[in-house]
């Protein structure tokens, strides 16, 4: 059966989203995806989802 798991990260930088992937990768998730929510005005995001899915038994 896959397993989704869904980290929503509330301040997004290049060290926040480094620390999502290495952490959840180590634990046997494997990446499937990222999606951010954005604010309607700034460039940057405001919020950003990392999804990941593992084979479960």
């Amino acid at each position: 059966m896959l397993t989704y798991k869904v980290v929503e990260l509330n301040a997004v930088t290049e060290d926040t989203l480094e620390g999502a992937l290495n952490e959840w990768t180590a634990k046997g998730w494997r990446f499937d995806g990222m999606q951010f929510a954005m604010r309607e005005a700034s460039r940057r995001p405001a919020m950003a989802f990392v999804i990941f899915t593992r084979e479960e038994p």
